[in-house]
């Protein structure tokens, strides 16, 4: 009962063999409406299920036996061969007050009697369970995709980790925005536009009655990532890698990799499928789960490409716990050098997410200066404050 789309598919087809018109449509919307309502009794779900199910007030007692049956544990919806038409338990329907003669003592569950709760998977039946077995709807707990929301990248399996995917594909990555040296026409423009404005003229005589103006045309900032692949951040780099496959074709974000040495990976990137993305990531980094070297990798960066251009008002992304094996006071002079270049700086550290972490190794505690922001990234939830630090201006 725990798979959200078989109990919204088999309650639907429960429904429609029992005389109810309901369409693989409205099953998919009462899906919907529970992962985004989370209802935490069955009287929410009644509520769902008869705003996304019925069509009509004629349905309501059909709809409201068949609810019993299937979420009073008496029908396995999967099975699609629970009897619509056999007589159900005395009930009423949520809100309703029951009469003193009317069937099972509600106080008896201490539930509401008319939505009776679902017994979980593998619990004793209905007639073999106490009032401590009973559960709240199962349908509105954690799915798959919102445990691995929120589960740590160094925790997840192979398995997982593709899984992965589809999750960092949702993800959308939003840069900030910065004037160009070009401009367009607008009518509010700060700055005149003599050439328009004398074109404009000539239907007039030759005198010109308005002003046109131009405007800056804005653009949006390049996005740089320099990921740490040493040993200590293999675990959360094989994720990040999925998540940088498609923020580079969707920011046409530059994607460096680092540990004792600075790899471009960017053309690798870029490229549909995320585990070939990921394997050609893994083959063009000779140094994938070595040392660590981030001021030189850093310092490469930065002659190579990032006085050249690249960095250049661009928002720079650090991926790294900060553990230098070298002399910080280099990765310090780097990243100093950088954030002249850059427009921002954010470093991204999983370890930050515990709460007794405090960055005080030589690395993190010379780079920290230097940065605009300080985030943790370490699951696909957390990578909503790693968007919402490059999104800012």
């Amino acid at each position: 009962m725990s798979d959200l789309a078989a109990v919204a598919a088999g309650f639907g087809q429960l429904l429609h063999e029992a005389g109810v018109p309901v369409t693989p449509e409205r099953s998919a919307r009462f899906a919907r409406a529970i992962v985004l309502a989370e209802p935490d009794s069955n009287r929410r779900l009644y509520w769902l299920g008869r705003s996304t199910l019925l069509s009509g007030p004629d349905q309501i007692d059909v709809f409201d036996r068949v609810f019993a049956q299937v979420f009073g544990g008496l029908v396995d919806p999967a099975d699609h061969r629970g009897d619509p038409n056999a007589p159900p338990p005395a009930h009423v329907r949520p809100g309703e007050e029951r009469g003193s003669g009317g069937g099972r003592d509600a106080g008896a569950s201490g539930h509401d009697a008319g939505t009776p709760s679902v017994p979980l998977v593998g619990s004793a039946t209905s007639g073999e369970r106490g009032d401590d077995d009973e559960r709240l709807v199962p349908v509105a707990t954690a799915s798959g995709a919102e445990r691995l929301r929120t589960t740590d990248f160094a925790s997840l399996t192979e398995a997982e980790l593709r899984a992965l995917a589809a999750l960092m594909a949702r993800l959308e990555v939003v840069l900030p925005h910065r004037s160009s040296r070009r401009t367009r026409r607008s009518a509010r423009g700060d700055e005149p536009d003599v050439r328009a404005t004398l074109r404009r003229g000539h239907r007039t005589g030759g005198d010109p009655v308005r002003w046109e103006r131009r405007r800056r045309r804005h653009r949006p900032r390049r996005l740089v990532v320099l990921l740490d692949i040493s040993g200590s951040m293999e675990p959360y780099a094989r994720a990040w890698v999925q998540f940088l496959h498609g923020a580079a074709a969707a920011a046409e974000a530059e994607v460096f990799t680092f540990a004792t040495r600075l790899t471009r990976l960017t053309r690798s990137l870029r490229t549909r499928d995320p585990q070939l993305a990921l394997t050609r990531a893994a083959a063009e980094a000779p140094d994938w789960s070595g040392g660590t070297r981030i001021g030189a990798a850093v310092g490469a960066f930065n002659d190579r490409f990032g006085r050249r251009g690249m960095a250049r008002g661009a928002v720079v992304v650090v991926v790294s716990d900060g553990w230098e094996r070298e002399d910080p006071a280099e990765l310090g002079e780097q990243m100093a050098r950088l954030s002249r270049l850059a427009h921002r700086i954010d470093w991204v550290n999983p370890r930050r997410a515990d709460d007794r972490y405090e960055p005080l190794v030589g690395g993190m505690a010379a780079a920290l200066p230097h940065c605009d922001a300080f985030v943790s990234g370490h699951s696909v939830a957390a990578l909503d404050e790693v968007l919402a630090a490059i999104a800012a201006g």
